[in-house]
This record gives C-alpha cells, sequence and structure tokens, in this order.
C-alpha cells in the first residue's frame, strides 16, 4: 500500500509548479480571445508567422502573464517558487517567453512547409513553456526533474485544453 505521508510532499509539489507556470499557461490562452478585435489588430508578419499571430494577441498575452505575477506576488503561499520582489521583470518574462516561444515554433512551422492549424506534436503543446522556462530561468533554477515534470503536464494539459477550446468554438483548430 501507497504511503500517503510519502506521496503528499510529492504532489503538492507539482502543484507549486503547475502555480508557478500559470502566468505562462494563461498567457499562451489570451490570444484566442482577442482575434474578434478588428482595426489596430494585425499579423506581425504574414510573409513569416502567417495571419493568426497578431500584434495584439502577443501584447494581450503579456499583459496578462504580468497581471497573473502580479496577483501571485499578492498571494503568498507556502513554497512559492518565484521571488515575487522582481514581479515585473518576471511578469515580463513570462508573457514574453511564452508569446515568442509560440511565435518561433509557427516560424519553423512554415519553413518545414506545415499548415496553420495542422498539428505539430509535441511542438504545438510545449512551444510557450519552452520559451517561459527559458527566460525565467536566470531568476528561478529549477532541476532537471522540474522541468521534466512541467513539460510532461504542460503537454498532456495543453492537449485537453485546446480540445475544450476547440469543442466551444474558442479555438479555431485543436492544436
Amino acid at each position: 500500500m501507497i504511503d500517503p505521508h510519502l506521496v503528499w510532499p510529492h504532489v503538492t509539489h507539482i502543484v507549486q509548479l503547475m502555480y508557478f507556470m500559470l502566468p505562462a499557461y494563461l498567457a499562451n490562452m489570451t490570444p484566442p480571445f482577442v482575434r474578434f478585435w478588428k482595426g489596430w489588430n494585425r499579423p506581425i508578419s504574414r510573409r513569416c508567422l502567417g495571419d493568426h499571430k497578431t500584434v495584439v494577441g502577443f501584447i494581450s498575452g503579456m499583459s496578462v502573464a504580468l497581471a497573473v505575477v502580479f496577483l501571485q506576488s499578492r498571494v503568498r503561499w507556502r513554497g512559492d517558487l518565484l521571488p515575487y520582489a522582481r514581479w515585473p521583470l518576471l511578469g515580463l518574462a513570462f508573457g514574453f517567453g511564452a508569446m515568442s516561444g509560440d511565435s518561433v515554433k509557427s516560424l519553423f512551422k512554415r519553413l518545414c512547409k506545415i499548415r496553420p492549424g495542422q498539428s505539430w506534436i509535441p511542438m504545438d503543446q510545449l512551444d510557450f513553456v519552452v520559451g517561459a522556462l527559458i527566460l525565467v530561468s536566470p531568476w528561478v533554477p529549477l532541476t532537471c526533474l522540474e522541468v521534466l515534470v512541467i513539460l510532461v503536464i504542460s503537454f498532456a494539459g495543453d492537449i485537453a485544453i485546446n480540445h475544450l477550446s476547440y469543442a466551444l468554438g474558442i479555438r479555431t483548430t485543436q492544436w
């Protein structure tokens, strides 16, 4: 039988890792909600990234990450992984990392002649996570095991969220 006293600390740490990644997760989920904004919502680069990567989507993702890190800095949780005294830098790192990771993946997808909306596993699920982890790494040294846990849970969670968003009509593709 599994001893709950041995399992509970691991479950708690996994929850802490997901809480740590919340700014990147929410930043990545934001752009589909602003795709209908007309006018200033222009593509970043039609030729390099396609029509669906927009200025407003990028900025809104960064803004959401910044707001989430600010809120996390006000809601202290025992075992927080972030040095919240630097919340503006961390928020920008999470937001810019997540949005840049997604944009770089779109560039490579285009260079590989993969159509927008066509599945590219695991890149479609992990692009924003890797971008965010790279940019916050100077402030939060994670172990290789922690990074692996984040990647595995993010991969599964992204697939589930994207399928739900597609079913609800929020996203135009499942990926």
